[in-house]
């Protein structure tokens, strides 16, 4: 019984079933907000809803048969587990907010999708250093917000009149959204020189501090792969020789089967 629930359980075409019941729930969540086809379908979508759950719990359980401790050692399997665990809160008074964080059971198609779980986890990998850029470029953010609500706060008390709003603005010409029409260039109808501040802010946030980040993700990518690679590349090694072994084996037991053969003859 235990191995045929393990095959079912690690065999693909379960999970692709998973896989598929994850998208069409995505859908399905997604017509709910729809009032107009809630008015139609609103009992045939709840339905629904009750079934994946009930398909995700049972998948759940027979997950932790099969890898028992080995499951809550695993951060994927206890990211589904609490995923499933808020579905299954009723979304009763004072638990509404459970019933808007069922969306969140989408996130478990990167759990089953190995392409997706990889980037994440290249992701996670480059944390302390997109928080060491973070910290960097919240001090450019900080310095030039300074220097912007100084220079321009009495002209232009809606983009620099603070601190607060100077450092909006300032993010908003990181984004490079409306920053030469909407900003900088009716400053320099007032401050003609104003542009000697805004393009090194953007060249340095924008142009090198988002580079960074870019190729701080591409970098752990490729550190991934090659650790894959180099993984693949030793299974590889590790199987030519059991491979030899065995032929060395065999030459063995051939030799002694003629030996046998003529100490008859």
């Amino acid at each position: 019984m235990y191995e045929k629930i393990r095959t079912l359980v690690e065999s693909s075409k379960f999970q692709n079933f998973i896989i598929a019941l994850i998208v069409i729930n995505g859908i399905t969540m997604g017509l709910e907000t729809s009032k107009s086809i809630v008015d139609s379908f609103g009992t045939l979508l709840h339905t629904f809803d009750i079934l994946v759950i009930s398909i995700f719990t049972v998948e759940i359980i027979l997950r932790i048969y099969v890898h028992r401790v080995s499951f809550f050692k695993d951060p994927w399997s206890i990211f589904d587990f609490i995923i499933v665990a808020i579905s299954l809160v009723p979304a009763n008074a004072g638990f509404e907010i459970f019933r808007i964080l069922r969306v969140l059971r989408l996130f478990r198609l990167i759990t089953v999708v190995p392409q997706m779980r990889k980037i994440v986890s290249a992701l996670i990998s480059v944390i302390p250093g997109m928080i060491s850029i973070a910290a960097l470029m919240s001090l450019f953010f900080y310095i030039f917000a300074i220097m912007s609500t100084q220079l321009y706060g009495e002209k232009f008390p809606e983009w620099f009149g603070t601190l607060g709003a100077s450092f909006y603005t300032l993010f908003q010409i990181m984004t490079l959204e409306s920053w030469s029409m909407g900003i900088v260039r009716p400053v320099m109808e007032v401050y003609p020189q104003a542009w000697v501040f805004f393009v090194p802010f953007i060249f340095l946030v924008t142009f090198v501090m988002i580079n960074l980040i870019v190729a701080i993700v591409v970098d752990a990518m490729a550190e991934l792969n090659k650790g894959e690679s180099e993984h693949l590349i030793d299974e590889v090694h590790l199987s030519e020789i059991h491979t030899n072994e065995h032929i060395i084996a065999l030459r063995a037991e051939i030799k002694e089967l003629k030996d046998m053969l003529r100490s008859k003859d």
